[in-house]
């Protein structure tokens, strides 16, 4: 008899042993498959709806996301099924715990339902450039929960969503270079204006600009300077290199031309007592 026993033990031990070797390699398998599914699926959808790519990448990580909470709840309940374990105390179980943890998680829900308005509305988007919970950078990844900014000094930011109040978003169409330059009150207006509209011109054609650099004319009056102002639109992210080479090429142009950029001087008197 108690032979007997041991033989269906062994026996009810194999069959579980299987039944849970099985369960590994399926969900094995099918994580990836169901991850490569999804992205190709988003991929396919996104050129039929002629989405951006940074938009393209935002659904990409959320539906992965979604998909791997889903899998690896049903892979912890077909477990759990195998093993014998009654799910119905444990789903009650858990029920009341999450009621009670609910009562104190009121920022995790204001993270979701935050996440959520920022998605649908598509305030921002993978690799867009914000300004968001008193961070700005690149933007990593966007969930439902937290928001991963890449500032440009390498360091990554989580910023739970309930923190974002406003978004800057600074990618968001054509942008804007601005360079301001100053010549002395003694130079020729008219004259710098030329100088610097030929450095302009000279930027025609490249491919980081879409209108433009052109100079729009007398800024303001400084201290000890007249600013003339260049503007340009470019493609996002592009503002800043082409500001640089501007100022660059314009500094070149008015050495070369004559014109003197004004620089604060010190005037030192010296008394004499006789």
């Amino acid at each position: 008899m108690d032979l007997i026993n041991v033989d269906s033990l062994i026996d009810s031990a194999m069959t579980i042993g299987g039944q849970l070797l099985l369960l590994i390699i399926v969900y094995l398998i099918v994580a990836p498959l169901g991850k490569k599914a999804v992205t190709s699926g988003v991929e396919q959808t996104a050129k039929r709806q002629k989405l951006s790519e940074g938009r393209t990448k935002t659904l990409q990580n959320l539906l992965v996301n979604v998909f791997t909470y889903v899998l690896l709840f049903f892979f912890i309940v077909t477990f759990l099924g195998i093993l014998g374990i009654p799910l119905g105390p444990i789903l009650a179980g858990a029920g009341i715990v999450g009621l009670a943890v609910g009562f104190g998680a009121q920022g995790l829900v204001s993270d979701i339902v935050t996440g959520f308005f920022i998605l649908i509305e598509k305030q921002i988007d993978v690799d867009d450039y914000v300004t968001a919970g008193g961070h700005d950078g690149i933007v990593e990844e966007l969930g439902l929960r937290t928001t991963k900014l890449r500032g440009f000094d390498g360091t990554l930011h989580y910023i739970p969503n309930r923190n974002i109040q406003v978004v800057n978003n600074h990618t968001r169409g054509n942008m804007r270079a601005l360079v301001d330059m100053n010549i002395g009150y003694s130079e020729n207006i008219d004259e710098a204006i030329r100088v610097l509209q030929n450095v302009c011109d000279q930027f025609t054609g490249d491919g980081r600009l879409k209108e433009g650099p052109d100079v729009v004319g007398v800024q303001s009056f400084g201290s000890s300077e007249v600013v003339l102002r260049v503007i340009a639109q470019t493609e996002k992210m592009e503002q800043w290199g082409v500001e640089r080479d501007l100022r660059k090429a314009m500094k070149e142009a008015l050495d070369e031309a004559g014109i003197e950029i004004p620089f604060p001087h010190h005037v030192v008197l010296n008394k004499n007592e006789q």
